[in-house]
């Protein structure tokens, strides 16, 4: 479905004449309701006169946008950033990364305790493909396991119906990115059923990469810009770097705080997202440093499928690291 909506998009756009962000004139920026979001609060709520913030539930609600110039500035899942980068002919930037692995393996019980645990096991997950289904193949092949032979790998439109799987079987086991993991728990916890995070896919991911000469790590989230509109104000760009570093600074040290904030511009709900935030691996990485950690994680998913990643691996032009 994304990749219809962005073909659709970039034959809109090669209509378009790129336009520079006028004087005084705020910066278009789109954000997915989760984690990405969650580290953008304290720009919505202090500089309402900088930025002008689109939220969207999916990330085929933001890409045509960004894509025909609506938005200036857009956070996506860090495949999809090559997917736009390769469709564009190199219309966008990466500027960031900005979520890590959020992604929890929960059970019923205390009998998963590694990846080979989960031989002959049902396993609901959403998010086909997508980084989730991605990230699931590389840990179970990394640990031995075929997806296809050695366990059922259920996939799910939603993340509630994984939750629902989870409330009425005692053996099922679900893969779910947080905040919705906490969220489970929480509603669990309301049924008296003990629901158990039995795995980290960050953690496992990391566990595979140990000994690499460059180790990759699991990008959730990165924060893409407009090629032209980097070009046209670089000063702009500088700035929101600058603003999204603290804001993400504020996310991660003061909990309640951005809590309240998520729940008034309705990302999440305040409560289930206090308890989540430790848990969101919500991050500002640039520069050399984020090139690298996500061109090792490209490189992981293109050798599983090239059309994960827009059907080749992006060049260096994908990256933005400011002079």
């Amino acid at each position: 479905m994304i990749r219809r909506i962005l073909t659709l998009a970039v034959a809109f756009a090669l209509l378009l004449v790129p336009f520079a962000c006028a004087e005084g004139a705020a910066v278009n920026v789109g954000a997915l309701k989760g984690p990405t979001a969650m580290g953008m609060v304290q720009m919505m709520a202090e500089k309402a006169d900088t930025y002008a913030f689109t939220l969207a539930a999916a990330p085929d609600e933001i890409v045509p946008r960004i894509v025909k110039g609506e938005l200036d500035i857009a956070a996506v899942p860090g495949n999809l950033a090559a997917v736009l980068y390769n469709n564009t002919q190199g219309a966008v930037k990466v500027l960031n990364i900005n979520t890590l692995g959020v992604l929890y393996i929960l059970e019923r019980g205390d009998s998963i305790r590694t990846v080979a645990d989960l031989k002959g096991r049902t396993l609901y997950v959403s998010g086909k493909g997508s980084t989730p289904e991605y990230a699931l193949n590389y840990i179970l092949r990394g640990n031995g396991l075929d997806p296809e032979a050695d366990l059922t790998v259920e996939y799910k439109s939603e993340h509630a119906e994984c939750l629902a799987a989870l409330l009425q079987d005692e053996q099922a086991v679900a893969l779910l990115p947080q905040p919705f993991a906490t969220v489970a728990q929480v509603k669990a916890g309301q049924q008296q059923i003990d629901l158990r995070v039995a795995l980290d896919l960050t953690a496992e991911w990391d566990a595979l990469q140990a000994g690499s000469d460059a180790p990759s790590t699991l990008v959730m989230g990165v924060a893409v810009a407009r090629a032209d509109f980097i070009e046209q104000n670089p000063e702009a760009v500088k700035q929101f770097m600058a603003d999204y570093a603290q804001s993400v600074a504020f996310t991660n040290e003061n909990n309640a705080e951005a809590a309240a904030l998520i729940g008034q511009f309705d990302i999440f709900e305040a409560g289930p997202a206090e308890k989540a935030l430790p848990y969101c691996s919500i991050t500002y990485i640039d520069g050399a440093e984020m090139a690298g950690l996500l061109s090792g994680f490209l490189a992981e998913l293109y050798a599983q499928d090239p059309a994960a990643v827009g059907g080749a691996l992006p060049d260096d032009g994908l990256y933005y690291i400011a002079e």
